[in-house]
């Protein structure tokens, strides 16, 4: 284990930042359309270029914090990200801010990429377990935090509020990152080549699945971030009641949590989990789908989110099995492809603005993946 322990509080936050300042963002979508006179479709676009350039930023602070040290990637991505929310703040044209939304995924991306990595340096065997789970329980916070917080400021100060929330978040982290955050890489390090790892990776069909349940859920999840403040704003409501909407999908992702980890104790089979919640994920989608018109869509879109807690660990414990002796460089390059996808299925979610249409093409897809993965 490292000595040089990063503070856990500081821990969490970095690991909350990514998932968090992209569902600040959310409420304001509708307010971007109207100031910058753009259509619906133009407006959540920003969302399909946030993650094309997350992906890039995966790869990019991943290898990096190997090459100069996890401290000094950690306070350049923050950086990064504060230059970028600085410049969607100052923005006059749409081209504009959709430029910032660039810079502030690519500089978000070091959250995830590079805190992980100082876990992985920090701790080991079981007290890792534990560090991770908490975090785990973190992440499923950040989402209620960041619509709750979003919709309440882009209902009393408009976009602006919500990138001046941003950009005072970026600060107070890049200063406490500065402030208490140690460098944890250790002084021997084996390099890995990524060319042949790449080259491995794209020959193997089951990670390409696995890469597509993934991007297929987050596209589920983040489908409904892009796509259901106008939903909302069609039915008169207003952006801090789509905020709320948080709090119910957080009381889905828990009961998803408990009934994981339920019915793995009960002896059934990661592949047979993810059959369930493919099969759940395609029934509530097409629920949604009927019911989008009032606000009763929000209970089949607890089974989505349901789904998703179901899923994604099973998924995600099983992606990189084949990988052990190269976790890390696999882990960013896994990272990419599904980052990838899920630019791209945002991009079409933006398209069709029909949030019941893309929930049930995706749950079909995602039933089509998984049974083909677990046979």
């Amino acid at each position: 284990m490292n000595n040089k322990l990063p503070p856990r509080w500081l821990v969490v936050g970095l690991m909350m930042f990514p998932q968090m300042v992209e569902t600040i963002y959310s409420p304001a979508l509708t307010h971007i359309a109207s100031q910058f006179r753009v259509s619906d479709c133009q407006a959540s676009q920003t969302l399909s270029v946030y993650f094309l350039a997350f992906a890039l930023g995966v790869v990019c602070w991943g290898r990096l914090c190997d090459l100069i040290g996890r401290r000094p990637a950690m306070l350049a991505g923050l950086l990064t990200y504060g230059l970028g929310t600085l410049l969607a703040l100052l923005a006059g044209q749409f081209e504009t801010l959709r430029l910032a939304r660039v810079i502030s995924a690519f500089g978000a991306a070091v959250g995830s990429v590079v805190t992980q990595t100082m876990l992985r340096d920090s701790y080991q065997g079981g007290e890792l377990a534990r560090v991770f789970s908490v975090m785990g329980v973190a992440l499923s916070l950040s989402p209620v935090l960041g619509l709750v917080s979003g919709g309440l400021l882009a209902e009393w100060f408009g976009y602006l509020g919500v990138f001046g929330g941003l950009l005072l978040l970026a600060l107070v982290l890049g200063l406490a990152a500065s402030w208490r955050l140690p460098e944890t890489r250790p002084s021997t390090m084996t390099r890995v080549a990524l060319w042949p790892l790449a080259c491995r990776m794209v020959r193997d069909a089951g990670l390409w699945r696995s890469a597509l349940l993934v991007a297929l859920f987050n596209c589920m999840l983040f489908g409904y971030y892009s796509l259901a403040p106008f939903l909302f704003a069609e039915q008169g409501r207003q952006s801090s009641e789509f905020g709320y909407s948080g709090l119910v999908l957080a009381l889905a992702t828990l009961l998803g949590s408990l009934l994981n980890r339920y019915l793995l104790g009960k002896g059934w089979s990661p592949a047979l989990l993810i059959r369930l919640a493919t099969s759940l994920a395609l029934g509530a989608g097409l629920a949604v789908w009927v019911s989008q018109a009032t606000l009763w869509f929000l209970l089949p879109m607890m089974g989505v989110v349901v789904a998703f807690g179901i899923a994604i660990p099973n998924v995600l414990s099983r992606a990189l099995l084949a990988y052990r002796e190269v976790a890390g460089s696999a882990g960013a390059l896994f990272g990419l492809s599904y980052y990838l996808l899920l630019s791209l299925g945002l991009a079409v979610a933006a398209a069709v603005q029909d949030l019941g249409l893309l929930l049930s093409g995706c749950g079909l897809l995602a039933l089509l993946c998984g049974w083909r993965r677990s046979t």
